[in-house]
């Protein structure tokens, strides 16, 4: 005789990049177990191997993972995380007035938003005739690489251009190989590179503002956290 399979709660969110509805359950213990074991190997590409495995399987199949901006797949963790361990996530944070101290805060994550930058855009115009579109960063830009060298950055920022104009020449993705994108951003001046910069530091992100009170020198300040790994 089989054990019986017990059943877990459906919770629905919005999607942030499309404002598509969604369903999702949290995740079980053996998904916590994969998350845990890829912490402890502290290697990039066994977190997001992790990260895939855990939304694909709590949103019953129904997300193609590996296409959507990474920006979605934050939120959508926190989001199934809250629901999974609970809404209070307990980190320590640094007091920002003297960049040492280092206080515990609780951070619900019901109240992390999304946050979109006025001044962002995907289409950055290096020259008078030269203009790149950027497609969002996906999982799949950061499953291939293996560490946080310059070479595995680049080609993530090589992997999001869409496109190319020069005049009226347009130079789909399909049209560059990785290599041909490489060589491209490496060969921008200091000036080209920091707007390329921009668009991927301006991108839509969770974040959340917390106050902190310094117990060493009691000032209160203000403290913006940013991306999936600030909260946890």
């Amino acid at each position: 005789m089989a054990l019986p399979n017990l059943n877990t709660e459906k919770y629905s969110m919005t999607l942030p990049s499309t404002g598509k509805k969604l369903s999702f359950r949290p995740f079980l213990v053996k998904e916590e177990k994969v998350l845990l074991l890829a912490q402890e190997a502290g290697k990039i590409n066994e977190m997001t191997n992790a990260l895939k495995t855990i939304i694909k399987n709590c949103t019953f199949g129904k997300v193609e993972v590996d296409k959507l901006p990474f920006f979605d797949l934050e939120y959508m963790f926190i989001k199934i995380r809250s629901k999974s361990v609970g809404e209070i996530s307990n980190i320590k944070v640094t007091c920002p007035d003297d960049n040492e101290t280092q206080v515990p805060v609780e951070v619900n994550l019901e109240e992390i938003e999304m946050v979109v930058d006025d001044k962002h855009t995907n289409k950055i115009e290096l020259t008078d005739d030269v203009t790149v579109l950027f497609d969002y960063p996906t999982l799949a830009s950061y499953s291939q690489i293996k560490t946080e060298s310059y070479d595995d950055m680049m080609k993530i920022l090589a992997d999001c251009i869409s496109e190319v104009h020069n005049g009226e020449e347009v130079f789909s993705k399909s049209d560059m190989g990785s290599k041909e994108k490489i060589e491209f951003l490496e060969n921008l001046n200091r000036a080209q590179f920091n707007k390329v910069q921009t668009f991927f530091e301006t991108m839509p992100k969770v974040s959340k503002t917390i106050e902190v009170v310094n117990p060493k020198t009691e000032v209160k300040s203000k403290l913006t956290l940013e991306g999936m790994q600030s909260f946890f």
